[in-house]
């Protein structure tokens, strides 16, 4: 069975994400290392890395996944901004590396206007930079998968691609599929024949060894519209069927699947979704 989870607020500190993420059933979690809309932040202090690890203990909550800051654009053409998306992505990576996160996703950027294969270069470039300097351990890189909005890079699997062509360090390179951006991005999941059609050709250009995490969401916008709107689960244009078939696949049985959903404080609504999702799992002996 996938691992299910969801993003968990580090409001009060990062450990303080593992007493939210049991009170929700979770077994997997993504979180930010950092506030997600500042360029920077206070290293995190020594007591709370060990607060981290001593809580994930307690919880078995794992894998716990972070998400980059959504200032950081590797691709952008200002070397200004480009600098700085770098030393910030240096920073998550140094942070994960330090509570021993095996995962670190990120969106691969937008070329705002110099193309997508300068963008996708940039990209390639920045990140063989900081794998070659060591930055983060063994903290793998994930390379998710955007709706396509505006400039966005990594709406098609051919950008994933060319990425793993010019970063080598494959070892520390994999790919985080969501569910909603592949969708508004043109791959249909809604029946057999799509869900197979679109995972075989992100087998056939990428592969699925290197797919390490997904992101469970449904889509408010139709598929091919490249609007990154999420959903809840079945209440969105994918609906219900799509996720039947991805949590029973077994060529993920074993991988996190993380809601990034609508939510209000008392997270009913993760609570709602995650339900619906195990009651899609089908047992052995049902199969």
């Amino acid at each position: 069975m996938p691992r299910f989870g969801a993003h968990m607020s580090i409001s009060g500190g990062v450990s303080k994400s593992f007493a939210r993420g049991e009170s929700v059933g979770l077994e997997a979690m993504q979180i930010f290392a950092k506030n997600e809309r500042q360029w920077t932040a206070k290293p995190i202090p020594a007591e709370e890395a060990a607060a981290f690890r001593a809580e994930q203990e307690r919880t078995g909550i794992h894998p716990v996944v972070v998400h980059d800051s959504y200032l950081i654009n590797l691709a952008a053409p200002a070397d200004e901004l480009r600098e700085k998306s770098i030393a910030a992505f240096a920073d998550e990576l140094e942070r994960c590396a330090q509570l021993n996160i095996p995962y670190l996703v990120t969106h691969p950027g937008a070329h705002t206007g110099i193309g997508e294969e300068a963008g996708l270069a940039r990209v390639a470039d920045a990140i063989n930079r900081l794998l070659a300097e060591g930055i983060g351990g063994p903290t793998m890189i994930l390379l998710e998968t955007t709706a396509g909005q505006g400039t966005a890079l990594g709406y098609r699997f051919e950008h994933l691609a060319r990425l793993f062509e010019l970063i080598p360090h494959h070892d520390r390179l994999g790919v985080c599929v969501d569910t909603c951006h592949i969708f508004a991005a043109g791959y249909d999941i809604r029946d057999e024949a799509s869900y197979q059609a679109t995972f075989a050709e992100l087998d056939r250009l990428v592969g699925l060894e290197r797919v390490k995490c997904f992101h469970l969401n449904d889509s408010q916008k139709d598929v091919g519209s490249r609007v990154d709107r999420h959903a809840h689960i079945g209440q969105g244009c994918i609906g219900v069927e799509a996720f039947r078939m991805l949590v029973n696949d077994p060529r993920f049985a074993d991988l996190p699947m993380i809601i990034e959903t609508p939510k209000g404080e008392d997270m009913a609504e993760d609570r709602m979704n995650l339900a619906l999702l195990r009651s899609l799992v089908q047992t052995s002996t049902a199969l």
